[in-house]
């Protein structure tokens, strides 16, 4: 593996910017992570500069800063557990939900993904009249049993023991037999390049039919989980309406999903008059 001063040996010669950035992503690709002060050292510039080189790679979706320098986008093999999920981000979740509780309005028929995210939607739609939910996810079932008013759709279809929820041929049967005005999808990875991904394969079908069945489909995907991907492709950033995630996305990452003409919804965002 060559090493720092390999590196500032290639990079000696002036260089235009674009050459710089792709030496950032080569050594990215062999090293993972690499520091500001690592690269301010490798090509014997300022922090500023390196920022700068920084911010333009995220905005392409090509690389991801994390807290004094810059990573590859990282694999994620499995997705972790209802249980771990359910307690981790909290207060990232119901931000997300009141912005997504926006678009919401009464006599309205919603897909709510198997998500925990997804869940904390459930108490604004019990607060309107006329709804139907449906779902793949257990815990929206159990959300709403004290809510009469709401009628609810569970899909069936074969158990995902450690998501609490049911994917697979069946689910998808029945999400083909019904029409929604939005579909709220949640997603385990997500980056701009590859759009939303996911480990299990027997998820994949489930959603791009919600996402198909749909007259509006939202992503709800919080920014921890931007810059990752999965072995499995759903659908690209562009197939989605409208994004919504949380307050520590990257404002490059938030610019470069905007160029893509996607509306992206942020807690931080002005409020509609």
């Amino acid at each position: 593996m060559p090493s720092q001063k390999d590196v500032a040996a290639e990079s000696a010669a002036p260089m235009i910017p674009e050459q710089r950035r792709e030496l950032i992503l080569r050594q990215l690709r062999k090293q993972h992570v690499l520091s500001v002060h690592q690269l301010m050292e490798m090509f014997d510039c300022s922090h500023m500069t390196v920022r700068r080189d920084i911010a333009l790679l995220e905005q392409e979706g090509l690389a991801y800063s994390v807290t004094g320098g810059v990573r590859i986008a990282s694999q994620l093999h499995s997705e972790p557990s209802h249980q771990v999920k359910a307690v981790v981000e909290l207060p990232q979740k119901q931000a997300m939900a009141k912005l997504a509780a926006r678009l919401l309005l009464a006599d309205m028929t919603i897909y709510l993904d198997a998500g925990t995210s997804t869940l904390e939607i459930v108490p604004y739609i019990k607060l309107l009249s006329g709804m139907t939910v449906v779902t793949n996810d257990f815990g929206v079932v159990q959300a709403l049993m004290d809510a009469p008013h709401v009628t609810v759709i569970h899909t069936g279809g074969q158990l995902d023991h450690s998501n609490h929820s049911c994917v697979g041929g069946l689910a998808v049967a029945t999400l083909r037999q019904v029409v929604t005005d939005i579909a709220f999808i949640s997603t385990s990875s997500w980056d701009q390049r590859r759009g939303i991904t996911t480990p299990s394969a027997l998820k994949v079908e489930v959603k791009q039919v919600a996402m198909q069945s749909a007259s509006q489909v939202v992503l709800v995907a919080s920014s921890s989980k931007y810059g990752t991907f999965s072995m499995y492709k759903i659908a690209g950033l562009e197939q989605f309406d409208v994004i919504i995630s949380d307050d520590a996305l990257a404002p490059a990452a938030a610019d470069g999903i905007r160029k893509q003409g996607v509306e992206l919804m942020l807690p931080s965002d002005p409020q509609p008059a």
